[in-house]
C-alpha cells in the first residue's frame, strides 16, 4: 500500500511517496509560501502531490500540521506556523483538488506513529516519543492503543511544570519542560549568561551572540565548558524529572526522542540517562530505556504517512 505522507512546516513542504513495508520510495519539497495566503498553501501542497504522485497510484494521504487539530473533521484549530488558520477546513480543501482520502494529525502525534511503523517503537506496545526542538512535542502508545484524549488534544508533555515559577513558557505557564529543556531555551538562556562567562567556547563556536544555538551549547558543554555546563545540566536535569513522571504515568517499554536537539547525541543521551534514575521509583529501574530516533531528516515524512496507515486501519478510532 502506497501512501503519501506531508511533513507541513511554516516554510516548507515535505512530501514523500512511501511503502508500509519499505519506508520512502521518493520525496520531494517545496516553499509553503505562507506569507502569499491560504489559497497558496492550499496551492502548493496539491502541486506538491501531483508531482510527486505523477503515474502512480495511491490509496490516502497523511498531514502532520503543527498546532491543535481536529483529526475527525480535518480541521487545524490552531497553529503558529499558519497564524490565519483558525478552525481552518484543511482536508476538505485539499480534498477538492485530489480525489482520495485525506487524514490530518497532529506532528508531534504523527512523529510516534512514524515510530511505531518504522522506527524503534516498531513492534512495542508501551512508549513515549518525544520530539525535542523549539518546543517539546509528544506522543504515547499505550497498552497498544495510541493516546489522544477526549478531545483528541493530547498528550502535551512538553507542559507539564517541572520547575515551579520557573522559566516564562510559551503556553502561558511557568516552568513547562519546554521552557527549560528546549532546543530554544537552551540556546536563549547560554546568551543570557554569557556577560557572567564571556570567554565561553559556546560563543567562539557560534561567531556571536545571537548566533548562538543548542548545537552549540552541547558542543562546548562535551568539552567541559564552564558556561555549557550550567546550561546542559539544568535543561537536562528537568527533562529527566519530566520523563521520570512520564514513566510513573505511562510505564514505557522505550523513550524516544527525536528533533534537532537529539542530534547532540551522547552529549545529551548518557547524562539524561543516568539522571533520570534520581527521579525513578526503585520499582521502575530498568524497566524502560531512552533511545535517539532513528528516522531523523525523514521523521516528519515518515510520521504523516504513518499517520494515513494506522487511520486507514483503525477507522473507527478517530
Amino acid at each position: 500500500m502506497l501512501v503519501v505522507g506531508i511533513d507541513l512546516g511554516g516554510t516548507e513542504i515535505k512530501a514523500g511517496l512511501v511503502d508500509e513495508k519499505k519506508g520512502i520510495i521518493k520525496k520531494i519539497s517545496r516553499p509553503t509560501e505562507v506569507e502569499k495566503g491560504n489559497d497558496q498553501v492550499i496551492a502548493n501542497i496539491t502541486k506538491t502531490v501531483k508531482v510527486l504522485t505523477e503515474n502512480t497510484e495511491f490509496s490516502a494521504i497523511g498531514i502532520g500540521s503543527p498546532g491543535s487539530i481536529d483529526r475527525k473533521n480535518g480541521i487545524v484549530r490552531f497553529s503558529p506556523n499558519f497564524p490565519n488558520w483558525r478552525n481552518f477546513e484543511l482536508v476538505s480543501l485539499i480534498k477538492e483538488n485530489i480525489n482520495v482520502d485525506v487524514f490530518l494529525e497532529n506532528d508531534a502525534n504523527a512523529f510516534a506513529l512514524g515510530e511505531w511503523y518504522f522506527g524503534k517503537a516498531k513492534g512495542l506496545q508501551d512508549f513515549i516519543a518525544l520530539t525535542i526542538g523549539t518546543g517539546i512535542g509528544s506522543g504515547v502508545v499505550c497498552n497498544n492503543i495510541f493516546l489522544t484524549g477526549k478531545d483528541g488534544l493530547a498528550p502535551e508533555l512538553g507542559h507539564v511544570v517541572v520547575i515551579p515559577n520557573g522559566p516564562q513558557c510559551g503556553c502561558g505557564n511557568r516552568g513547562c519542560v519546554e521552557a527549560t529543556s528546549s532546543a530554544k531555551y537552551i540556546a536563549l538562556e547560554a546568551r543570557n549568561l554569557l556577560d557572567r562567562y564571556p570567554d565561553s567556547l559556546v560563543l567562539k563556536l557560534a561567531g556571536k551572540k545571537e548566533n548562538i544555538e543548542s548545537k552549540h551549547v552541547f558542543q562546548a558543554y562535551e568539552k567541559n565548558d564552564p558556561l555549557a555546563t550550567v546550561v546542559c545540566n539544568f535543561a537536562i536535569d528537568a527533562l529527566a524529572r519530566a520523563i521520570g513522571g512520564y514513566v510513573h504515568a505511562f510505564n514505557p517499554e522505550k523513550i524516544i526522542i527525536g528533533g534537532g536537539l537529539s542530534k547532540a547525541g551522547d552529549a545529551l543521551f548518557v547524562p539524561l540517562r543516568e539522571m533520570t534514575k534520581k527521579y525513578v521509583m526503585s520499582s521502575f529501574v530498568d524497566t524502560y530505556t531512552i533511545e535517539q530516533s532513528s528516522l531523523v531528516e525523514d521523521a516528519g515524512i515518515l510520521g504523516a504517512a504513518s499517520a494515513a496507515f494506522y487511520a486507514e486501519e483503525n477507522p473507527y478510532s478517530l
